[in-house]
């Protein structure tokens, strides 16, 4: 076996077994805000992708999900409906509107980023000190990773 195809076996390995965890954490907590919100996947990657930036054009919207803007348009306006999302005018240019998250809408993001990581550290209690060690080592070079690779790859302007 080369060092290339023991590097995918282990790559999918892993991927594997964070699949799997994920579906653990899912079926152990079946009540989570996640769960609970009763959202469509459009409009919790429209929460997501907000989360991530300060706001957001119907057209940005519409380019990163890959729909047309009328689409945009129901999704947004239902989210504005649960309370999440809000519209307000663009500073640099009147004509646009922005969309950002409401403070009900940031809360909520922050329930579903903590219902994991409860749940995470919950397994991770199991553990002995050693193994937290190596694994913090790991994460520490698993997160460094991942940022020089955010940083050389090329990002959609989203305002």
């Amino acid at each position: 076996m080369s060092v290339n195809d023991d590097r995918e076996q282990l790559i999918h390995q892993i991927g594997a077994i964070q699949r799997d965890l994920g579906r653990l954490f899912a079926q152990q907590r079946p009540s989570s805000p996640l769960f609970d919100s009763n959202l469509t996947m459009r409009q919790l990657n429209v929460i997501m992708l907000l989360s991530l930036r300060r706001s957001a054009s119907g057209q940005e919207l519409a380019h990163h999900l890959d729909v047309g803007l009328g689409t945009v348009t129901g999704i947004v306006d239902r989210l504005v409906a649960h309370g999440l999302v809000a519209r307000r005018e663009d500073p640099h240019d009147r004509r646009i509107r922005r969309i950002e998250l409401t403070p009900a809408g940031h809360t909520l993001i922050e329930q579903i980023a903590d219902a994991g990581l409860n749940e995470f550290r919950r397994v991770l209690r199991h553990l002995d000190t050693p193994t937290l060690r190596d694994l913090s080592t790991v994460m520490d070079k698993l997160q460094n990773a991942a940022l020089a690779l955010h940083e050389t790859t090329p990002h959609p302007n989203m305002g």
